[in-house]
Parts: structure tokens; sequence; C-alpha cells
């Protein structure tokens, strides 16, 4: 459930993590694989909406389709917006635990990212053997989960026909 900060403390509902920041881009370039310009800007605009910036990043769960393309398309993103920050950050996919829920991924994307934040353990992208050589220099987490130091991540949806968001998410 999302509400204002202050009527979920009038109530005494317990904080469990907290929308820092929002951005969205269509970028309608192709069907099916994302525009990376227009991804990145995405990420750029959530970041501007929560008035931080990359390095302030400690964790990304990534829309992570699995498909070379898509996940290709994500990487240059995150490059774009990360820079020489994107070897630092912590970026896992958890697609492959929960498989694609359609509408209802970036939810449960989300509500993974909060849960990461608040326990500082990024989880695992299972079935990861090694790196491939075209991604850009990522920190993907492999399939065991690692400690990650820092409250603030982002979670991104990147879906066909090139609606893109991402959140700027945080522990309370």
């Amino acid at each position: 459930v999302l509400e204002r900060l202050d009527l979920a403390q009038e109530r005494g509902a317990p904080i469990v993590g907290m929308l820092r920041g929002y951005g969205t881009t269509s970028d309608a370039k192709d069907l099916l694989r994302a525009d990376p310009v227009r991804s990145s800007a995405a990420i750029s605009r959530a970041l501007a909406d929560a008035e931080l910036t990359p390095s302030d990043i400690v964790y990304c769960n990534a829309h992570g389709t699995g498909t070379i393309a898509n996940d290709v398309a994500e990487a240059e993103a995150l490059s774009l917006v990360f820079g020489e920050n994107l070897p630092k950050l912590a970026v896992s996919s958890t697609k492959p635990i929960h498989g694609h829920l359609i509408g209802a991924a970036g939810a449960v994307e989300a509500i993974v990212t909060v849960k990461a934040l608040n326990e500082g353990i990024a989880p695992p992208t299972i079935n990861f053997l090694e790196p491939d050589p075209a991604m850009h220099p990522i920190n993907c987490v492999p399939n065991t989960a690692q400690p990650i130091s820092g409250k603030i991540g982002i979670s991104n949806s990147f879906a066909f026909g090139g609606i893109n968001c991402s959140l700027v998410l945080s522990a309370p």
C-alpha cells in the first residue's frame, strides 16, 4: 500500500519503505527492445525527482528480461546514468526466481527492492554463470545473495512498446 508519509504516521502504520522518486519515458522505437537512451532518461528523471545522484544508489533491481537485446540495452542505460559508479552498484534481476508476472512484475520487483534495502542483502540472479562480454562493467549479483551497504536503490521496468519506468526506493 502506498500512502503519504504523514497519513501513515498519523494512523501508526509501520513504514517498511519509501518511494523517493519516479521517472518515466516512452520511446516507441521498437516494440520489443528498449532504447538505452530513453531508458536511461527514465532512471535520470527518477533520480532528479528524488533529488539524488547516481552515487547515492547502492542496489538496482534490473528489469532483466533474460534476452540478449534487452539485457544489453538495460546495461547500456545503467552505464549512461551511473558511469564510473556502475561497478560499485549491485545489480540483480529477480525474474528468474518469480518469472515475468506481466503487469504485476514491476510491483513485485519494487517490493523485492525494498526488502533488499531493509535487510542489506541484494538478492541473487539465479542461473548467472559468467558475465556477458557485451555487457558494460555490471556488478551482477551471481547465484548467491550479497551484502549491500546503504539504504537507497532503484527498480527498473522497461516494457513492451517502449514504456519505461524507474523508481527510487529506500528503507525507512
